[in-house]
């Protein structure tokens, strides 16, 4: 080959290269990234260069699942029936299974036909419910701080954000009816996400009334992300957006068994709600989603039909948990918000800047956490802490903290 022929070869390839880049959707420009595989990334090259790293970034279980489910998951695998593809909207049993739950725990009726439809996963039906009510420039109400995906979700359908700010002094709970009638009018959907994720607020039963009422009077479709259904701290456990009068007519609600049962690498949840929106979000879903394997299903209707009592265990773990880390940081001079359930604590940065605090964090007490701007411009100021670590290792995170503190604060 000659030189000419060589130059020319290579033009050609940068050219190629450089073109097919216009072939790119203009709404992945807008998505943005993804703030926990950032966190992972950065923890992984401290360790790299030797760093003992304790990781309070991830929501990964730290136990196992119950051993009746264990023993569901053996048997489902050994089930010829289980050979074969699943139902595209869930198998009947694990449906069955899930409206059984709604019945017993919250006093909700459900047809398992058409108001459930089994997901992979919470996450999976966030983005099939977005991708079915939302068109490009609609608006998308949030409450501030929110779990990313959100915003992610939304970006992808190429929806517009409207974040409602919630504060320590309201329990992170937001004022629906602040928000301006012309942003209600507009709004296609609102989602809420209790027990929250990253603050640990929960629902009162005035907030999902509230809810429901602003969705009929301004035809908005209310959205409970559910996933940390069972995982209440308080006497009465957490409440479903479902079960408040009227939600039916206006509502979906979001479950995922990961957090209730620890199985989030097995990924199973449902979808649950109103029957005209299921039947569409049935339809995006039968699409664009992987279906959830029948072996899970099956070890979800076990976990579904249980007594709770393995989920009521977990919470009261979590809560524990929760308090020796906020024994541990009040030492080091940082205080937790208080908190009601789920599985992370949220709390102040001194001196407000939350990413500089994480990576002071990480750098400089071996602690990895997830700055609250991550969670959205409301969260900026704080940093969320997991508590899926046995609880020594909380409290010596904490250590780490009071003892690398100095003059830092």
């Amino acid at each position: 080959m000659t030189q000419a022929t060589t130059t020319a070869a290579t033009a050609t390839t940068a050219t190629t290269a450089q073109d097919i880049t216009a072939n790119i959707a203009d709404r992945v420009r807008g998505i943005p990234a993804n703030p926990f595989a950032a966190a992972n990334a950065r923890v992984a090259k401290y360790r790299a260069a030797g760093h003992d790293i304790i990781d309070l970034s991830q929501g990964n279980p730290d136990g196992q699942p119950p051993q009746f489910m264990i023993d569901a998951v053996a048997q489902a695998a050994r089930d010829p029936a289980d050979f074969k593809y699943p139902s595209f909207n869930g198998k009947p049993a694990f449906l069955k299974a899930a409206a059984g739950w709604y019945q017993r725990e919250f006093g909700v009726t459900l047809d398992p036909a058409t108001q459930l439809l089994a997901t992979a996963g919470a996450s999976v039906g966030i983005s099939a419910v977005i991708q079915t009510l939302v068109n490009a420039g609609d608006l998308v109400v949030l409450v501030g701080p929110y779990y990313p995906q959100y915003e992610g979700s939304t970006a992808v359908a190429q929806g517009r954000v409207y974040t409602i700010a919630t504060s320590p002094e309201r329990g992170f709970l937001p004022d629906l009816d602040a928000v301006p009638d012309e942003i209600w009018d507009e709004a296609k959907l609102l989602i809420l996400n209790y027990p929250n994720n990253p603050t640990g607020a929960v629902a009162t039963r005035e907030l999902f009334e509230t809810a429901v009422r602003i969705g009929k009077e301004h035809h908005v479709v209310i959205v409970n992300d559910f996933a940390y259904a069972g995982i209440g701290y308080d006497e009465q456990p957490p409440i479903s957006l479902l079960s408040t009068p009227g939600a039916l007519d206006v509502s979906l609600e979001l479950c995922s068994l990961s957090k209730m049962y620890m199985i989030a690498g097995w990924r199973g949840g449902f979808v649950a709600g109103n029957t005209q929106l299921m039947a569409a979000v049935k339809s995006v879903h039968a699409q664009t989603s992987l279906l959830v394997s029948s072996i899970v299903q099956d070890a979800g209707a076990a976990g579904l039909n249980s007594d709770q009592s393995t989920v009521r265990v977990l919470a009261d773990r979590y809560h524990h948990r929760y308090l020796a880390l906020r024994e541990g940081l009040a030492e080091a001079g940082l205080h937790l918000t208080d908190s009601h359930g789920g599985l992370f604590a949220w709390m102040p940065v001194p001196g407000g800047d939350d990413q500089a605090f994480a990576q002071w964090l990480i750098g400089q007490a071996g602690v990895a956490v997830i700055a609250g701007s991550d969670f959205g411009p409301t969260g900026a100021g704080y940093v969320r802490f997991s508590l899926l670590m046995p609880q020594e290792t909380l409290t010596l995170a904490a250590h780490r903290i009071r003892d690398t503190r100095g003059d830092a604060w």
